[in-house]
């Protein structure tokens, strides 16, 4: 089975963000996070690059929102 870490990146990281408690646990214990989310017996290079790719992921989302609200601020639609 090949893992398409794109597209589960961004099922994983819409999973996190709409459970609080969820996003908590990835928070601090990232790894464990996605192997409980993914089900999967990944080894940990591959489980690596899933986690860093969804705090990535998630950073972004951050930044698109804040800019998207300072645009708002500045009058902008």
């Amino acid at each position: 089975m090949e893992l398409n870490i794109k597209e589960k990146i961004e099922e994983l990281v819409e999973k996190i963000q709409s459970n609080p408690a969820l996003l908590a646990k990835f928070q601090k214990e990232p790894v464990a996070a996605v192997e409980e989310l993914t089900g999967l017996s990944l080894p940990q290079e591959q489980l690596e690059k899933l986690v860093e790719g969804i705090k990535a992921k998630i950073t972004l989302d951050k930044v698109g929102g804040a800019l998207g609200g300072l645009g708002s601020l500045l009058g902008k639609k």
